[in-house]
């Protein structure tokens, strides 16, 4: 069975992965995930049932917060080390001392 990712952002500090879990029941989720301390997550649901988890869940009031729920998206890459990669050190830059 296929499943869809799906973004749930604007959840409340109090929501556990069961709870998002236990939210989304009726679609079915396989698996669901809890960025810690970002106030997002994720809910895979079967493909079938995407559309209308969106359509329901995208809005409702949940802790007394308006829940976002969208097609999550593929990570972007980032770059890798850290630093202002155009040089100078401090701040990048010329230095003018």
């Amino acid at each position: 069975m296929a499943t869809k990712s799906l973004y749930v952002g604007n959840l409340s500090y109090s929501v556990t992965e069961t709870s998002l879990r236990e939210l989304f029941a009726e679609y079915e989720p396989t698996e669901a995930r809890l960025i810690a301390d970002k106030g997002f997550g994720f809910v895979d649901v079967p493909e079938e049932k995407a559309a209308d988890a969106i359509a329901a869940m995208n809005g409702r009031e949940v802790d007394g917060r308006a829940i976002n729920v969208s097609e999550a998206r593929p990570r972007r890459e980032r770059g890798g080390g850290g630093g202002d990669r155009r040089g100078g050190g401090f701040g990048g830059g010329r230095r003018r001392w």
